[in-house]
């Protein structure tokens, strides 16, 4: 079996970045212009200003613009362009201060609390509830009387305040992208939770974080300015809102002296505020609330006796557990719902042999995907599982915690998910994607965990594996997307390989292709497959024996020929027919199972 070959150059698909959209929006420009403007002030004030902010000269005292004084000067004989500029550097100085403690404490913080969820979610929503309640301005006067009226130590408390505005934007975008699928390959590819939460999840919530930052700048530099309209902070400073607090005592002789500063901070808040507006029309931020799991009852329930019929499944091929690469009795899957429990497995007892491939068959919703789920510990929030027993590799891994349970994923158990171009982070190149769980994995070198990399992708038929795993996920087709995922679940050799409906979103030739590969590396390292399908036809190519799932329960179960050719439940009879039309599907059949035996002869 040879792969098509690689196209000779790469053609990636034209993304229009962020910043070039933000150039598309005029207002959004001008507001960037002026903020820039100030920027520019504060930085080059020791240059720009025409005298030191604090020199004193009682001949421009209330002076009006001119000789020499471009805007005039202040009650006590200052000149006001020289503190504008040098208040700037105050300004943005505090604004930077409270927008870095802000994203220090709120977006790890959210972060987590949307990734891990549970206890940590609440703990920590509850203390940004916490802060929310708190009456702000009067923490923050308490706080500046008790530093001396500390500048840097008050802007930091400010951030603090703010940073519950951080921690929702950070918390709702982390709810959603926890369900991606590339999240959950990560997860069973044994990456750890840290390195998820660094390389993908902080990744994902940038652009609304830059938003929420802008924002937030423009409300740190208005509370600043309010404080220091009271009075806070050192004389010694020059700061717009001292200059407003001067200009405000003598806003009826000498209104001028109100005016600038209040320009000044006015348009600086108004740029900041449309640089928000326009970044946040451009960046999509999906909120979605958690689901309570309702645990104790939801077990509860789970554990008692089941209402099916009392009957086992024909043809069962059992083991003892510590002969089996997998092992699952009497598995019980359910969610709580408003009007109840909800379960979706209802008393599943399985068995794959090592070296043996076990198809899992059963149409949408009859609980085949839910149960493989339960193995690898991917169910969606809510779900709760209960089983008598769940054995990898002869070893009990039900009582198992989550972390015990994660440290099997990508050592004994390989997955191979559905819709291959899902499942690949699209911001990082294969290389990065399969040389991550090699290393922290399996702790190989990154020299080695490259070549390593590059070893399994020839091994799955890819021709030209530099061209590869320099690309990124949408510079490659679907059929060798599902490739590389087939070679990041076999790098480390697991005894189990698990895949659900890998050949669902290919076209019939490659799916031929990726069943005879799977086929190929499941003798080649002596692993056990377990495909999970809806296809009665991917069963006759490549399945060993067969399970039959509806409702949520095994109706059938046994070697695939005798379950193709006598099937005793009408339901397997059903999904049969379905998948192979009476007389055609009969000689397809009868060559599949031709073609099956020659090639064992060969292995044999």
């Amino acid at each position: 079996m040879t792969a098509a070959p690689f196209p000779a150059t790469l053609a990636p698909v034209k993304r229009i970045s962020l910043w070039r959209r933000y150039s598309r929006r005029p207002l959004g420009v001008v507001a960037l212009a002026v903020f820039a403007i100030v920027v520019a002030a504060a930085v080059l004030a020791p240059w720009l200003a025409p005298f030191d902010p604090n020199f004193v000269d009682f001949k421009i005292t209330h002076a009006p613009p001119g000789d020499g004084h471009p805007l005039g000067g202040d009650s006590a004989g200052r000149d006001i362009l020289s503190r504008l500029f040098f208040g700037a550097q105050t300004t943005l100085y505090g604004a930077v201060i409270t927008c870095v403690a802000g994203l220090v404490l709120g977006v790890p913080a959210g972060v987590s609390a949307g990734y891990f969820g549970g206890t940590v979610d609440r703990v920590c929503s509850w203390i940004s509830d916490a802060l929310q309640s708190v009456p702000g301005m009067i923490v923050l006067l308490v706080v500046a009387a008790g530093t001396g009226q500390n500048f840097s130590v008050l802007m930091v408390a400010l951030g603090v305040f703010l940073a519950p505005g951080y921690y929702r934007i950070a918390r709702a975008r982390a709810l959603a992208v926890r369900k991606e699928p590339y999240i959950d390959a990560a997860r069973v590819a044994g990456v750890t939770n840290g390195r998820i939460l660094r390389t993908h999840m902080l990744r994902a919530v940038y652009a609304p974080i830059i938003v929420q930052t802008a924002l937030t700048a423009g409300i740190a530099i208005g509370m600043q300015a309010g404080l220091q309209f009271l009075g806070i902070g050192s004389a010694s400073t020059p700061s717009w809102g001292q200059m407003m607090n001067d200009g405000f005592q003598n806003m009826l002789t000498y209104p001028l002296i109100l005016l600038w500063p209040s320009i000044a901070l006015g348009v600086t808040i108004a740029a900041l505020a449309f640089i928000g507006s326009t970044l946040a029309d451009l960046v999509s931020v999906r909120v979605e609330q958690p689901t309570r799991r309702g645990l104790a009852r939801l077990r509860q329930a789970l554990a008692a006796p089941a209402d099916l019929p009392d009957r086992t499944p024909s043809g069962t091929h059992a083991h003892q557990a510590e002969d089996c690469a997998l092992r699952i009795e009497n598995l019980r899957v359910g969610y709580s719902t408003p009007t109840g429990v909800k379960e979706v497995v209802r008393g599943v007892s399985l068995d794959a042999a090592p070296g043996e491939v076990l198809g899992i068959v059963g149409e949408s919703g009859s609980g085949k995907t839910q149960t493989i789920f339960s193995v690898l510990d991917l169910l969606p929030p809510g779900g709760t599982v209960v089983a008598d027993g769940i054995w990898v590799g002869g070893e009990e891994v039900g009582h198992l915690s989550r972390k015990d349970r994660a440290a099997l994923l990508g050592r004994k158990i390989g997955y191979v998910p559905q819709e291959p171009m899902t499942n690949l982070d699209p911001c990082y190149p294969i290389e990065r994607q399969l040389v991550e769980p090699l290393r922290h994995v399996h702790g190989l070198s990154k020299a080695d965990a490259a070549k390593r990399a590059r070893e399994i992708l020839v091994r799955v038929g890819i021709t030209d594996p530099d061209r590869v795993l320099a690309a990124y996920p949408h510079q490659i087709s679907g059929g060798m997307a599902q490739r590389v995922l087939i070679a990041g679940a076999v790098a480390g050799q697991p005894s189990l390989l698990v895949a659900d409906e890998p050949t669902t979103a290919l076209d019939v030739t490659v799916q031929a292709e990726v069943l005879e590969l799977l086929r190929e590396l499941q003798r080649e390292y002596g692993m056990a497959l377990v495909i999970v399908t809806h296809n009665f036809g991917v069963v006759a190519d490549i399945c060993d024996r067969v399970v039959v799932m509806k409702d949520g329960r095994v109706v059938e179960t046994g070697p695939v020929e005798q379950i193709f050719r006598r099937p005793e439940d009408p339901y397997t009879a059903e999904l049969i027919a379905a998948s192979l039309d009476d007389a055609e599907g009969r000689d397809e059949l009868d060559e599949k199972w031709q073609a099956r035996s020659v090639a064992q002869d060969g292995v044999r």
